[in-house]
């Protein structure tokens, strides 16, 4: 099924960049296991007031009324639900983001732990040889985080900091954002938005 896709949220800064993803792939047709760390949530409360129901349900409801899902694209899995499609590899998407990325899940990403459904489903995609992209939100990188991005550049993953680029001439932090969201889409097969370098 190649319009499947897992998306994770973790406890970084840059939650503008994922629910512009997020609303993105609903756009394009994608389904979306959704996948979203306590952390995350938190996150999303600090950066955008966002404040989940504990009931998975109506937390998924106000997902998708924010990413204009009117199709029931976007499905929100526990982050405990291990017989859940991204928990397997016969059933996982062959795609996955993990965007933000916090240093804890690239650390546990790149050790091979599989704690939690987040850290099992990529675990999944890289042993499947399929597509992941991670979007790493820290700076400064200490070499604890370099070391750890390098290991999972050699197992075939796009680490992908969110670095904006500017000759797009952006004029406010959707311009910015959605560069970084364009780029991630292109690693995952789909089209974006913005007209890209020298066209």
């Amino acid at each position: 099924m190649p319009h499947r896709l897992t998306l994770a949220l973790t406890g970084a800064s840059g939650m503008p960049y994922a629910l512009a993803l997020l609303k993105a792939l609903v756009a394009r047709q994608q389904q979306v296991y959704l996948l979203v760390s306590d952390a995350a949530r938190e996150v999303l409360r600090l950066e955008h007031d966002i404040i989940l129901p504990a009931d998975r349900t109506a937390a998924e409801a106000l997902l998708r009324d924010l990413s204009d899902d009117t199709e029931g694209r976007i499905r929100l899995l526990d982050p405990q639900e291990w017989t859940a499609a991204p928990a397997s590899g016969s059933g996982a998407p062959r795609r996955m983001i993990i965007c933000p990325c916090s240093m804890g899940t690239l650390a546990a990403v790149a050790t091979g732990l599989s704690n939690n459904l987040i850290e099992r489903a990529a675990d999944v995609v890289i042993k499947e040889g399929h597509r992941l992209v991670i979007v790493p939100r820290e700076m400064p990188f200490s070499t604890i985080h370099l070391q750890h991005m390098l290991t999972l550049a050699k197992l075939g993953v796009t680490v992908m900091p969110p670095c904006p680029g500017f000759y797009h001439r952006p004029t406010d932090i959707d311009g910015l954002v959605g560069f970084v969201v364009d780029r991630v889409l292109k690693q995952v097969g789909l089209e974006g938005d913005m007209t890209g370098w020298g066209t």
